[in-house]
């Protein structure tokens, strides 16, 4: 059967390159996912359970919660895979080239971009970047605040608030936002370290598949290896079919649900490998091997939505999986087999799609469900879906243009218990605020926290007892602390873990060498004058003068002058030398507080003449009176 196309154009089909935002959700999708992982679009404003083979665009962001692990793939080969209780934002995206900040937790990269390409992953503590293939890990300490940059291939550039270090392979360098770094080599690998490892030998292997796809998609020859084989067909050569999920009711697009994302419904597929087969290339039926997924020549290789054409009516939506050279309209340029109808106010379609007529080849819902959690499959007779759904009439370019829900951001309606949802802080996290506090810098000679310098050199200490990533405690120390509250700024209002930046200013300065630093001006002026008068406070003027000569060796310098005027006649009167022992136990007494305890029976009688005078005058008188 000759097929004819024919489109007509109200007003202007524009056939020039014009990427959509769409475009971007080819970027990077969801490889491996374990656990109750979650995603943030910035289409929802709102957490949700991630699903594989889900895109992930600028603006995201993804929670893996205990007991969880996601791989993230990027389209030129890149891995990014996060730990359990690790929080990734997705910052920039610019062609080969990305940014991410680590908020909190464990992430393993592996880096393999074309020349030029950069990668730049920022935390709290530190800014570091890739320029050439590396293979690296980035291990955050919530308890003890600082970073550790682990190079297992290549070398990364780290950076924190006192300058720039690289890290080379084989070494692991500790940072703070404010410390000098530590040098250490890494010790044993851990379990982290372990099933990394093991998940590069699968997936990095290169199988028969590399010789089939072009170059553009051999980043992808895991998934074609192990999920189908590669057969040879007369009009299309070599194509590939799956032999795993196939049933007799299986269909290309069908196990799966249309999301929206960047302003358009994108396909998300359940099957373990459905990410290249269903955004590049087309699908054919063949006798006697049945689907066959056609992959793109070199050099038009464009990821897509979902290359498929659609259908709608009043209640319902369909849609079919495109044969090769068939047109796909669009909302923006994907290859010369592509009409962009952006720019286009009508579109008629006369058009007789080939896998229409495949039986179970086209797909039908209810359109009231289409955008709910679970799309309702309509099952009808080949003979009227061919006449009655697929009528000329009801063909449209794009997407349907129904109006999306809660329900249509997540590709599962998945239950996520509470315990497993993001803690407040990476919920709270503004990645407005954390873009213009950490700019995406690609120039290997300037400072990403310092933007427009170049960096400086990060003071280091070399150990060498090895220590694993991620665990023990490194002898770091930070370095003027009294500058916190720039960088602070600088870095953003990401938190560590659950600690809040607030509450980071309190626990810093309990493990910095010099705490004194960390005292608000106010308090050193209370401070310091109390360590300079403390002795004055505990003694009173008074009772100085009383206390002190009793100690002093030479108490005439505490006696004022009028006492020295009594006591100089006294000792002119009775000169030392012609005074008697006893006579100076008088003398003494007289500075005493109680002479009479030290003055004895026998020194009375010297002691005052005038008595002596009186007794005699008595004595006289008696005398007298006797006369008479």
């Amino acid at each position: 059967m000759k097929v004819r196309t024919f489109v007509m154009v109200a007003i202007m089909i524009l056939l020039a390159p014009s990427y959509a935002l769409p475009a971007d959700s080819g970027w990077m999708r969801i490889s491996l996912l374990q656990g109750d992982v979650q995603i943030k679009t910035a289409d929802s404003g709102d957490w949700g359970p991630a699903s594989l083979n889900g895109p992930v665009m600028e603006g995201d962001q993804i929670w893996v919660p205990q007991g969880g692990r996601v791989e993230l793939q990027l389209n030129m080969g890149t891995y990014i895979r996060l730990d359990q209780n690790s929080a990734l934002q997705i910052l920039a995206t610019d062609k080969d080239s990305s940014q991410f900040y680590l908020s909190q937790g464990h992430a393993y990269v592996y880096f393999d971009a074309p020349r030029g390409s950069v990668i730049q992953i920022d935390t709290p503590d530190a800014s570091s970047r890739a320029f050439e293939p590396a293979v690296f890990r980035l291990d955050m300490s919530d308890e003890y605040q600082y970073t550790d940059v682990a190079v297992y291939k290549g070398y990364v550039e780290t950076e924190n608030e006192l300058g720039r270090t690289r890290v080379n392979a084989g070494e692991m360098v500790s940072l703070g936002q404010d410390t000098n770094g530590e040098v250490a080599p890494m010790g044993p690998p851990d379990e982290w370290e372990r099933w990394n490892k093991k998940r590069n030998d699968r997936i990095l292997r290169r199988g028969v598949s590399s010789r089939y796809l072009p170059p553009e998609l051999r980043a992808y020859s895991y998934d074609f290896d192990t999920d189908g084989r590669w057969v040879e067909v007369p009009d299309y050569g070599y194509c590939w079919t799956p032999t795993v999920t196939v049933g007799v009711n299986w269909a290309p697009y069908r196990q799966g649900r249309w999301i929206w994302s960047g302003g358009e419904y994108i396909w998300v597929s359940f099957d373990p490998w459905g990410w290249v087969p269903y955004h590049y290339g087309r699908w054919a039926f063949v006798a006697r091997i049945g689907w066959c997924w056609v992959p793109p020549a070199a050099g038009d290789v464009y990821w897509g939505p979902g290359y498929v054409g659609w259908v709608g009516t009043g209640d319902y939506v369909g849609w079919v999986p495109l044969a090769p050279g068939e047109i796909y309209y669009g909302r923006g340029y994907y290859g010369r087999h592509s009409v962009n109808i952006t720019n286009i106010t009508q579109v008629n379609i006369t058009h007789v799609y080939k896998n229409v007529y495949v039986n179970n080849g086209p797909t039908i819902v209810e359109r009231r469900t289409f955008a709910s959690a679970s799309p309702k499959i309509m099952r009808m007779q080949q003979n009227v879906i061919q006449r009655q759904i697929f009528a000329r009439n009801n063909l449209s370019a794009g997407t349907p243009s129904i109006r999306p829900t809660r329900e249509s951001y997540f590709a599962s309606a998945k239950r996520i218990p509470a315990a497993k949802l993001p803690p407040q802080p990476v919920r709270k996290l503004d990645l407005k605020h954390l873009k213009q506090s950490r700019p995406f810098v690609k120039a290997p000679d300037r400072s990403v926290l310092k933007p427009g310098t170049r960096p400086g050199s990060l003071p280091l200490q070399t150990i060498r007892t090895p220590r694993t990533p991620g665990q023990g405690k490194p002898t770091i120390q930070r370095i003027k602390p009294q500058e916190r509250g720039v960088p602070g700024i600088q870095r953003g209002p990401a938190p560590r873990g659950e600690v809040k930046p607030q509450e980071r200013r309190v626990i810093e300065p309990q493990r910095g060498v010099q705490p004194q630093r960390e005292v608000k001006p106010q308090e050193k002026r209370v401070i310091q004058p109390q360590r300079s008068v403390q002795p004055q406070r505990e003694v009173k003027p008074q009772e100085r003068r009383v206390i002190e000569p009793q100690r002093g060796v030479q108490p005439q310098r505490e006696v004022k002058p009028q006492e020295k005027r009594v006591i100089q006649p006294q000792r002119s009167v009775q000169p030392q030398r012609e005074v008697k022992p006893q006579e100076r136990r008088v003398i003494e007494p007289q500075r005493g507080a109680q002479p009479q305890k030290q003055v004895k029976p026998q020194e009375k009688r010297p002691v005052s003449p005038q008595k002596e005078g009186q007794k005699e005058l008595k004595k006289e008188q008696k005398n007298e009176e006797q006369q008479r």
